[in-house]
């Protein structure tokens, strides 16, 4: 007898776990979301051939399509509708990812009490914890409504027919990761079971114009847990970020098919809930009579949003071989760059035997190159124990060669630190238009730029000192 040709159907077939490529041979390195041990053997599907069907609405011209029907509707939360790009769409699906403990159900809490209404319920679906633990934190956040509806389900179906009986306008589900369907294998969490819940979910908020929230799970390195394709399906992706130890939260939009995704949105978490920072710059400032050597202010770009912050360094003589460099809510290379380019452009020798600690202030993180300024100035302030001039701001980026370059939105910098009242300001060359009363003054590189700083105070080298002796 003739052996048996292998047919497609029993030939092997492999997936990666985390993005769902598809192989015919095993890999120990998915060429997709390039992550490691991630491919598993599963059975090939059977090929189908699928059949035109009978359509549910007919194609219309763009133009008779009625776009009322997406209109945006509050959240009653301003700092979230800002991100969100208006407020929550009939039948978006946005998914809310962050770290355990930074303030996600606490802020969709107070959204669904905010939002909910006699004629727009809210269900709010908690997997994570029971029905009296969610009352509770509802109690202290002063989150009550009688139009707000909580369950207390890990159960796809029970999901499903919670949506049946309340029939409500926005549904909060806390956290997709803790629902499964009994009719797929696997725990939930899993690739499988975090698919097909976010799949009927979604399926379902389109057909009823529902809008739906998700909450979902972070990994050690602060990407979304689950499947890539999750991120895919779902309309608005949003991030919510912050220190433990700090009371700012930030929500920053990476994600959205509504509005533009360089929105971000401040919050403050306190004892009693959560609330929304329409001018959060003074979290970021230490007011004082006299200004104090180390200091020096700058203004950031948080999406669109310009936010004062200030930027803090302190040199001590070091008691160990290798001076120690330890920096908080700065990049450490950024701030190592800042160093060497002082010493070799502005010829400050006095920081390469000195332990140098840099901070901001508030729990703000500053990344971007519009700072280095204002780092390079503080550590040679702190350098020379030489305060700056009180009021004064410093916006742009330092090169290598010790210039400083353009940033992008010097404008919306300069009015946000001139509506707060500083006066004079260190910017890189044609800065463009420039708030009335205002003394801005055009720096080409780094030694024109420590001029500001007094000479007959600047502190001599330790190794001009050392070469005397």
């Amino acid at each position: 007898m003739a052996a048996r040709t292998k047919t497609t159907k029993d030939r092997p077939s492999y997936r990666c776990t985390e993005c769902g490529w598809q192989t015919a041979k095993w890999l120990g390195r998915c060429p997709e979301c390039q992550a490691w041990g991630t491919v598993e053997e599963y059975g090939a599907p059977a090929v189908r051939t699928t059949a035109p069907g009978r359509v549910t609405s007919s194609a219309l011209p763009i133009g008779q399509v009625d776009g009322r029907q997406a209109t945006a509707r509050t959240t009653g939360v301003p700092e979230l509708d800002r991100v969100l790009g208006g407020g929550l769409v009939p039948g978006a699906v946005v998914l809310l990812a962050g770290e355990p403990g930074v303030g996600k159900s606490t802020l969709l809490l107070d959204v669904a009490a905010k939002s909910a209404s006699a004629e727009h319920r809210t269900l709010y679906v908690t997997g994570e914890e029971s029905a009296s633990q969610v009352r509770l934190r509802a109690d202290r956040i002063h989150a009550l409504d009688d139009n707000l509806y909580l369950a207390a389900e890990t159960d796809l179906a029970a999901v499903l027919g919670h949506l049946d009986e309340v029939k409500p306008s926005l549904l909060i589900l806390d956290s997709v990761q803790t629902v499964a369907s009994p009719e797929i294998d696997g725990a939930p969490g899993g690739m499988a079971q975090v698919r097909e819940v976010a799949g009927a979910l979604i399926r379902a908020s389109k057909e009823r114009g529902m809008s739906t929230l998700l909450v979902g799970h972070v990994t050690k390195d602060g990407a979304i847990a689950g499947p890539r394709l999750l991120e895919h399906l779902v309309d608005v992706v949003l991030h919510f970020e912050g220190d433990r130890h700090a009371r700012l939260r930030l929500v920053r939009g990476v994600k959205n098919r509504y509005g533009a995704t360089d929105e971000v949105g401040c919050f403050e978490l306190h004892d009693e809930g959560i609330t929304g920072l329409t001018d959060p710059s003074g979290l970021f400032l230490t007011r004082r009579d006299e200004p104090v050597p180390g200091t020096c202010l700058t203004v950031t770009l948080e999406g669109r949003r310009p936010l004062v912050a200030e930027v803090q360094a302190l040199t001590v003589d070091s008691q160990i071989p290798s001076p120690r460099r330890t920096t908080s809510g700065l990049e450490t290379s950024r701030v190592s760059m800042m160093l060497a380019v002082l010493e070799q452009r502005g010829r400050i020798s006095a920081l390469g035997k000195r332990d140098i600690y840099s901070a901001t202030v508030g729990g703000v993180k500053l990344s971007e190159p519009a700072a280095d300024l204002a780092v390079a100035l503080a550590l040679a302030s702190a350098a020379g124990d030489i305060p700056l001039p009180k009021n004064l701001v410093a916006i742009g980026e330092v090169g290598l060669a010790g210039e400083v370059r353009r940033v992008t939105g010097v404008q919306r910098r300069l009015a946000e630190a001139h509506r707060l009242g500083f006066t004079h300001a260190l910017v890189p060359g044609d800065p463009g238009k420039i708030p009335s009363g205002m003394k801005v003054l055009e720096v080409a590189d780094i030694g024109e730029a420590l001029r500001v700083l007094p000479r007959s105070r600047r502190r001599e080298a330790p190794r001009e000192a050392e070469d005397r002796r």
